[in-house]
């Protein structure tokens, strides 16, 4: 720490942030400019760390290892893999196939992400730890994403996270939501006592020039004195003239590696290239002789550490000089060097075989292609991405170009979710191959990769459009795949115009689509006049799936059937894939069983399985990149939110998901919003914003081609036209409901629109004798909430008939119902009109609250929002979230408004 000059403030600071106990999010990221001394504080951090008792784990990114997944996983966690034999086999399994360790079925990112965070709450049970990572915007991405999921959830824990990277690096930590801490220079007095420390003999005019040309950046005023010659620095001779800082200190290094012997250069080349530090490596390039490594080690360019058995260079620049000076052919050398080097790992021999070819090589390409396999297995998909299209590059022939181009995007699209080349390979994958067959699979995948960026669904369903061209055979799967993609985004869309194209390119198809694709053609985009046609097939398809081993086909099943309420057919399946997926992977496929689970425990009213299954759904989207898919789980959140209550919410999350939506052109996410939006305000008794929401998703009286969720919901629109005193406009839907058939589609639908039916009724009786058959629906029970609703206006209308005792049952069923689920509004609303009809009810305030409960509901009452109790309790913002739904029934309040008022009473009655 002596050395540390100048910093004691910072380096002060920097530690206090991770003492035991401190209120803060235990993630600190040290940013500056190259050379500003950001290394050396946060080693100096940890070695105050280590000496206060905590176990310090290290990793430092290096361009090399940036397309190499895990690799700073690797290094961080590699001192204490025997520590894994203490978590659960999943966890162990994961991190020894993520880590090289063992072979085994790729895992989900989600699942490595969730095992490192195991290991080091395992290791911090014993001491505190502290994660340090240098280099930041250097490490692997599939690390990155690991240390940036760790890094949100260890606030209040043992551990600690303390990151430095560049400034002029936008790297992915930088959004995880580290606390910052800017490393600036150093102030005149701490430069010049740096200077004159190191280098007392510097005569005074060269001290001021030095000082005035390294402007405070440690690492300069470390370094540019060696470049002088001893007349120089006693100014006996004049300056020369200095290139700006970044260039002056490359050139520095250039000059001191240019003087080193050729021999020790070309050991630094062969250090560079490898990356790992790993000495082993470079004795086995170099027949086990290292001497010539000591005149770089004394001349500062690199230090040997014997006990770990490692080389590090002083600065990432000495690095980047060394690549630099050297010509394309000695790097090729090299590389064929270094591959023969570590053949005991294909992966990295591979890259390295491929670095030192010159031109294309069936052989390098095919070795690429297996090593993309072997990350892929470890859960490396950016890593395989990288391998893929480098062996792309080396492939001789188009159609194996094409192929490992394709498969690229392929895994893109399935795992990672991220390809900012997509254009690229989209045109790669046509200009190679003239009949479009490969293009079109490129095409599919790469139109996945797109939409998680701002790729509006317009674009999206263009290009699939556009690469499907006139193909019409139904024996092509690339074309069947293409046309599954394409009703997908025209679904996401809820662009009438892209769902005729879509039926254009279909209806060339022959003989027609198939199987489940088929089904989907009828089900979607006009499930009002075609989905009653394929009522005879589904049963056979749901079987199948339940016996079926390939889950692949699953989500696509629960897809086409869900526009006939079947997908809750598919439970069993669809958990088998969610298991599966929890293990490894695909992601994609993971993210889709979920948004079913979600939508048929809302349906069901299985809530707090939802909220959960959302807080996974949101999870695996931020893990792996797919952040389209995430308003789906927000819609589920939302629609909680307002059938619980949580107004304030609801509205916010409606806000998010339609700004999101809008200028991606995701329709369908906005009409979702506005459904949800239309439950809450209907529970609020906004019963004229409710209509208004409800006819933003349909037309009163409509049921329009090309627009599949304007059946889902029929209820919800007639309730709010009839309460807000639009009776014409709700008639006018009934009619509709009435004229294609709706009820036929589903037991569910059947009693939505009997309910509607009769809340439209003019005689009462008619009307009654409407409600009864809506109830009688066989099965209609299953749809909790929505079978409750159906009661609860079948009590108010009994009710308002004077039939007050009758008007009991429903009323007191759906209140039942409606306490069940903490849908509070509506069940006052039930109260309300029990009290009306006579019968006095019991509050459920005397409820007792658990302990995280109570907890949860003082700091709520306080003031505080339900991030700020996240982070106080440690949970998730939408764990809190879930908790005050069910606190608010409990307490018999609708707001947070109300809670300071009824902890005072239950205190009260508990004092009594």
């Amino acid at each position: 720490m002596s050395s540390l000059v100048g910093r004691a403030g910072e380096l002060s600071q920097v530690s206090e942030f991770f003492t035991v106990g401190a209120d803060n999010s235990r993630a600190l990221l040290v940013f500056g400019d190259a050379g500003i001394g950001k290394s050396a504080l946060v080693a100096a951090a940890a070695e105050d760390a280590a000496a206060a008792g905590a176990r310090v784990l290290r990793a430092e990114g290096a361009q090399f290892e940036a397309g190499l997944g895990f690799a700073a996983l690797n290094q961080a966690l590699a001192p204490v893999l025997d520590a894994v034999d203490g978590l659960s086999d999943v966890h162990r399994q994961a991190l020894e196939v993520a880590l090289g360790r063992r072979s085994g079925a790729t895992p989900a990112p989600l699942v490595i992400s969730t095992a490192t965070l195991a290991l080091l709450r395992l290791l911090s049970a014993r001491q505190p730890v502290l994660l340090v990572v240098d280099d930041v915007q250097w490490i692997d991405r599939a690390s990155a994403t690991v240390l940036g999921f760790v890094a949100r959830r260890i606030r209040g824990s043992r551990i600690g996270l303390l990151a430095a990277a560049r400034a002029d690096h936008d790297i992915m930590l930088k959004h995880c939501g580290l606390a910052e801490f800017e490393l600036s220079r150093l102030d005149e007095d701490s430069a010049n006592l740096l200077l004159a420390g190191r280098f007392p003999r510097l005569a005074p005019r060269v001290r001021r020039r030095l000082l005035a040309e390294a402007r405070g950046n440690p690492l300069a005023l470390l370094e540019l004195p060696t470049a002088l010659s001893a007349p120089q620095a006693a100014a006996q001779e004049a300056l020369p003239a200095l290139l700006p800082l970044s260039r002056r200190l490359q050139a520095l290094f250039g000059a001191r590696i240019a003087a080193l012997p050729a021999s020790s250069r070309q050991i630094l080349l062969l250090a560079a290239l490898d990356a790992t530090g790993r000495l082993g490596v470079l004795e086995s390039a170099t027949g086990c002789d290292l001497a010539d490594l000591a005149v770089a080690e004394t001349e500062g360019l690199v230090h040997i550490e014997e006990s770990r058995r490692r080389l590090e260079f002083r600065h990432p620049l000495i690095r980047a000089a060394v690549i630099d000076m050297s010509t394309n052919a000695e790097r090729r050398r090299a590389h064929q060097t270094l591959a023969d080097a570590v053949d005991a790992d294909p992966e990295r021999r591979a890259w390295h075989l491929a670095e030192a070819a010159v031109q294309p090589d069936s052989q390098v390409a095919a070795a690429l292609e297996q090593a993309a396999g072997q990350a892929l297995v470890r859960g490396d998909g950016a890593g395989s991405i990288a391998l893929l299209t480098r062996a792309a590059e080396l492939s001789p022939l188009a159609v194996d170009k094409c192929r490992r181009l394709a498969e690229a995007a392929h895994i893109g699209a399935q795992v990672t979710g991220d390809l900012a080349t997509a254009a690229t390979l989209l045109a790669d994958a046509r200009r190679l191959d003239p009949d479009g067959r490969q293009s079109l699979r490129a095409a599919v995948t790469t139109v996945y990769l797109m939409i998680n960026t701002d790729c509006t669904m317009e674009t999206a369903c263009r290009l699939l459009l556009d690469a499907i061209g006139d193909s019409c055979d139904a024996d092509d799967p690339a074309l069947l795949a293409a046309l599954g993609a394409l009703q997908e985004f025209c679904w996401y869309s809820g662009q009438p115009e892209l769902w005729d194209a879509y039926l254009t390119v279909a209806g060339r198809v022959r003989p027609g689509l198939p199987g489940v694709l088929g089904l989907a053609l009828r089900t979607y985009p006009d499930p009002a006049r075609t989905a009653h046609t394929a009522l005879g097939e589904v049963d056979a398809i749901i079987e199948a799936a339940h016996h079926d081993g390939d889950l692949s086909r699953v989500t696509s099943i629960a897809y086409a059937v869900t526009p006939l309420d079947r997908a809750g057919d598919l439970r069993e399946p669809l958990w088998r894939v969610v298991r599966q997926s929890r293990e490894h992977g695909p992601i994609r496929r993971h993210i889709g069983a979920l948004s079913y689970l979600c939508r048929e425990n809302l349906l069901t009213g299985l809530w707090d399985e939802a909220a959960q299954l959302a807080d996974e759904g949101l999870d695996a989207c931020e893990v792996a990149g797919f952040q389209f898919s995430a308003w789906l789980f927000h819609h589920t959140h939302m629609l909680l939110a307002g059938v619980r209550g949580d107004t304030e919410t609801a509205s916010a999350l409606f806000d998010d998901i339609v700004g999101w939506a809008t200028p991606r052109g995701v329709g369908l996410a906005v009409s979702f919003a506005q459904h949800a939006r239309t439950i809450s305000l209907l529970g609020s008794g906004d019963y004229e914003g409710a209509y208004q929401a409800a006819t933003a998703v349909t037309p009163a009286g409509q049921l329009p081609r090309n627009h599949p969720y304007a059946v889902r919901h029929p209820f919800d629109l007639v309730e709010a036209a009839v309460r807000a005193g639009r009776v014409a406009e709700a008639a006018a839907h009934v009619e509709a409901l009435h004229r294609h058939r709706i009820a036929g589609l589903s037991p569910r639908l059947a009693l939505l629109v009997a309910g509607a039916s009769a809340m439209c009724a003019e005689d009462n009786e008619h009307a009654f004798s409407l409600f009864d058959a809506a109830l009688a629906v066989p099965g209609a029970g299953k749809w909790r909430f929505e079978f409750a609703r159906v009661q609860l206006a079948y009590g108010e209308r009994l009710r308002r008939a004077r039939a007050t005792v009758a008007s009991r049952a429903p009323l007191s069923d759906a209140e039942a119902v409606f306490d069940q689920l903490g849908a509070k509004p509506w069940a006052l609303r039930a109260t309300q009109e029990l009290r009306a009809a006579g019968r006095a009810t019991l509050s459920s305030s005397s409820a007792l609250l658990t302990v995280q409960e109570l907890e949860i509901a003082q700091l709520a009452a306080s003031g505080l929002s339900n991030k700020q109790i996240a982070e106080r309790v440690f949970v998730s913002h939408r764990t809190v979230g879930a908790h005050l739904y069910r606190i608010f029934p409990k307490l018999g309040v609708t707001a947070r408004a109300g809670l300071r008022d009824a902890l005072s009473l239950l205190e009260g009655s508990r004092a009594r």
